[in-house]
């Protein structure tokens, strides 16, 4: 009987390792639909060269942070960097995956790609609902030459908690002291004007739809959906276009090596677009599934070695080997309940 009782007990440990092993079979992720183009390919390509899952949820940062939170995912995702104080009070830590920006898209009839001028001033007070019209005088003297239309101009914009909006109203924040003072800056806040669209995908089909409309998404859902987009002028005062020689510009200044919480809107710069940011990776610090969190980290640590090429063809910047160095030092943080690295190299 005793016999009987190691065996089934062997067993039933086995059939746990087996249970295990399956489970790292595939990773859950959610958050940021900022990086979900390239975490999706990213995702196609690992698992055809491992045969793990990763199963990724774009659903706007605001949820990635609350399923992170919640322990719910093995990673989180979102645009918006906690500050070092909420990530200790949460448990947490992060480190950036690459760098994009994002881009205020239109649906003018007649006007192209490139051929609109804007600034931070003008673009709060459209979200703001003061200017109305595209023949608005601001707009006229940013644009002499164009033909603007005497059309109601339509904003969209997120209606989902986002990263992205964090960045859009984080820009909006420092170049246009009404929109600091009656909105200011997060994922989601109380917008004075607009219609709301959900993740990028929404705000990107809800501005093809609808003549006439204004809204911001991720540049590589403005490259992949062919959107219409703006010059923005930056804080040299010149106009850049959104490409990643500006991305890299705007990034050049983040000094990674004193935290990992960096914002890069409105950067110093000739060549910077004002709208960029890093995207980021939350993952709880403390591990209650290590081989779930090192089967995390073993896929973040193939992205960087593998999918720079990816990246670049979908327009974000890959970060620096040296940034890259620090994100795997930093990694040794994230400990088994008894205080062991869940992933060593």
């Amino acid at each position: 009987m005793r016999l009987l009782s190691i065996k089934a007990l062997a067993a039933g440990f086995a059939f746990a390792g087996v249970l295990s092993a399956a489970a790292a079979q595939e990773v859950t992720g959610a958050g940021a639909t900022f990086p979900a183009p390239l975490y999706a390919k990213w995702a196609d390509a690992y698992n055809k060269a491992t045969g793990v899952r990763i199963n990724y949820q774009s659903v706007g940062s605001g949820a990635g942070l609350r399923q992170i939170r919640g322990k719910t995912v093995d990673f989180g995702a979102s645009d918006m960097p906690l500050t070092d104080e909420e990530l200790q009070k949460d448990g947490l830590t992060q480190f950036p995956t690459v760098i994009g920006g994002v881009v205020p898209v239109f649906n003018i009839p007649g006007i192209a790609t490139r051929q609109m001028k804007l600034n931070g001033q003008v673009l709060g007070d459209i979200f703001l609902g003061k200017i109305t019209k595209w023949n608005d005088p601001a707009i006229v003297a940013l644009n002499p030459g164009l033909k603007l239309p005497d059309a109601q101009i339509s904003p969209v914009r997120r209606a989902d908690g986002s990263g992205t909006t964090f960045i859009f109203t984080n820009y909006l924040s420092k170049t246009n002291p009404e929109w600091k003072s009656k909105v200011g800056e997060g994922t989601a806040v109380n917008w004075p004007a607009g219609a709301g669209g959900k993740g990028n995908e929404g705000v990107s089909a809800f501005v093809q739809r609808l003549p006439n409309s204004i809204g911001y998404v991720e540049y590589a859902y403005a490259k992949q959906n062919k959107m219409t987009y703006a010059l923005m002028q930056n804080s040299a005062g010149a106009f850049v276009a959104p490409e990643d020689t500006s991305f890299k510009a705007a990034a050049a200044g983040a000094d990674w090596s004193k935290s990992f919480y960096q914002i890069l809107t409105n950067q110093p710069g000739k060549d910077a677009w004002p709208i960029t940011g890093a995207t980021f990776i939350m993952m709880q610090l403390k591990q209650d599934k290590p081989q779930q969190a090192a089967a995390s980290l073993k896929f973040f640590d193939w992205a960087y070695a593998n999918g720079d090429k990816m990246a670049d063809e979908l327009d974000y910047v890959p970060l620096p080997d040296s940034v890259e160095a620090l994100i795997r030092q930093a990694w040794g943080k994230i400990t088994d309940t008894a205080g062991k690295p869940v992933y060593t190299k």
